[in-house]
C-alpha cells in the first residue's frame, strides 16, 4: 500500500456513513470503524475493527480531493470517530486539508465521550483554529438506566459535561437522539430526560433519528427474545411531542428530517416550538399523512 498515489482514487473501505447535513461534503476516511462500538442498537461498524488509516494513504485522498472535488467548501471525517485519532496526528491532518484544499471553510466529524474527554480544553480550541468546526455526539437518551442498558458508556452528566467541552471551544454542537431506543414501556420517560438533557446542552442542532431493528445486534436478540417492544407510529409521535415539550433552546434547530422518521420536523427553538407541537397534534389526529414503511431507512 506504500506507493498508491492519489491518482487511484479515494480508498474508501466497507459501508462508509456521514450525518444527512453532509451529503455535499468531501467525505474524507481517516479512521475505519468506532472507538466504542458497543452500543446494542448499532450494526454499522461491526464488520470493522478499530484502526486510524495510514498517514500516506489520507494525504493521497487529501491530493485526489484536490483536484477532482473542488466545488465543495466542506468536509467531513469518517468513519465513526476521527476526533480519538491522537492530537497531533489530528492536527497534522487538518493542517494538510489547509495546505491542499484551501477551499475548505469547515471540517466536521463524528465525537464520543471519550474522544472528546482525551482534549483538553485548550487542544479543542487549536482544532478548532484549524477549522474543526462541527461535531456530531451522539446523545441518544437522556436517562441514565436506558445509557446502561444500551451500552453507551457515559451518564447523561458526563455527556452534558463533553457537550459543554465542545461548545467552550467555539465548536458548533449537533447532537442525535434515538425515538423508540427506551421501548414502549419507559418511551415518554426516556423522552423527558432526553429533552431535559438537551436543553442543559444547549447544541446548535438536535437531530431525532428513529431506531430501526437491525438483525445481528444485541438490541435485535432482546427484540427476538420479546424483552423490548418498539412503540408504534402513534407512540413515536407522542415521544416526539414531549420530547420537544421538554426542550429549550436558546438558538437551537430540532430536526427530524433523517429517513428513519415517519414524520419530518424541522424548527428552530424556541420560536417554533408551538408550531411543531401543533403539527405532531395534527399528525396524531391523522390529518397529516406519515412516511410510509418502505420508505424509511437507518
Amino acid at each position: 500500500m506504500n506507493d498508491i498515489t492519489e491518482s487511484e482514487g479515494m480508498h474508501y473501505e466497507g459501508n462508509c456513513i456521514r450525518p444527512p447535513p453532509e451529503a455535499s461534503s468531501i467525505l474524507l476516511q481517516v479512521t475505519l470503524g468506532c472507538s466504542h462500538n458497543k452500543c446494542t442498537f448499532c450494526g454499522t461498524f461491526k464488520d470493522k475493527r478499530f484502526r486510524i488509516k495510514n498517514n500516506e494513504i489520507i494525504l493521497s485522498d487529501i491530493l485526489f480531493a484536490s483536484k477532482h472535488m473542488q466545488r465543495q467548501d466542506q468536509l467531513f471525517l469518517m468513519d465513526g470517530d476521527a476526533l480519538i485519532i491522537p492530537q497531533k496526528r489530528l492536527m497534522w491532518i487538518l493542517e494538510k486539508i489547509q495546505e491542499h484544499l484551501p477551499r475548505v471553510q469547515r471540517v466536521g466529524a463524528y465525537a464520543n465521550t471519550k474522544s472528546i474527554g482525551m482534549k483538553s480544553p485548550q487542544e479543542l480550541v487549536e482544532l478548532r483554529e484549524n477549522r474543526l468546526g462541527m461535531l456530531y455526539l451522539g446523545v441518544e437518551t437522556g436517562d441514565d438506566e436506558i445509557r446502561k442498558k444500551i451500552n453507551k458508556g457515559s451518564s447523561a452528566q458526563h455527556c452534558l459535561e463533553m457537550g459543554n467541552r465542545v461548545k467552550n471551544a467555539g465548536i458548533q454542537l449537533t447532537v442525535t437522539l434515538l425515538l423508540g431506543i427506551a421501548g414502549k414501556e419507559k418511551s415518554l420517560d426516556h423522552a423527558r430526560a432526553t429533552g431535559e438533557l438537551i436543553s442543559a446542552m444547549d447544541p446548535d442542532y438536535a437531530s431525532a433519528l428513529t431506531v430501526i431493528l437491525i438483525p445481528g445486534t444485541p438490541l435485535w436478540e432482546e427484540y427476538e427474545r420479546g424483552n423490548f417492544q418498539m412503540p408504534d407510529e402513534r407512540g413515536l409521535l407522542m415521544e416526539m411531542k414531549e420530547m420537544i415539550a421538554h426542550t429549550n433552546l436558546s438558538c437551537g434547530l430540532f430536526s427530524s428530517s433523517h429517513a428513519s422518521n415517519y414524520l419530518p420536523i424541522r424548527a428552530r427553538l424556541p420560536e417554533g416550538k408551538q408550531e411543531v407541537l401543533d403539527l405532531i397534534d395534527a399528525a396524531l389526529r391523522g390529518e397529516i399523512g406519515l412516511k410510509p414503511e418502505w420508505m424509511r431507512a437507518f
